[in-house]
């Protein structure tokens, strides 16, 4: 699973359950923050996560799932189509 993977895994999630767009919640998103395994074995990712009160509660909400789905990426990025 690359950080672009992830990403989108959440993007769609959150466009299912919340609506809105997916570049909405992309910039309540953030960038996906890539560690070495080495010193992250448990979950080697994060994002910082920004915007309204219930936007940032529905990602958080979501992190914990997708976390223990994948806990491990690779910082492989590919742009993204428009």
């Amino acid at each position: 699973m690359t950080t672009n993977d992830i990403l989108d895994l959440m993007v769609a999630a959150l466009v299912r359950k919340s609506g809105g767009s997916n570049r909405h919640w992309r910039l309540a998103i953030g960038p996906v923050a890539v560690y070495s395994s080495a010193t992250h074995p448990h979950c080697n990712w994060s994002v910082s996560p920004s915007g309204s009160a219930r936007d940032t509660a529905a990602i958080e909400q979501l992190l914990d799932s997708v976390r223990l789905s994948h806990p491990i990426v690779t910082d492989v990025r590919r742009p993204h189509a428009r």
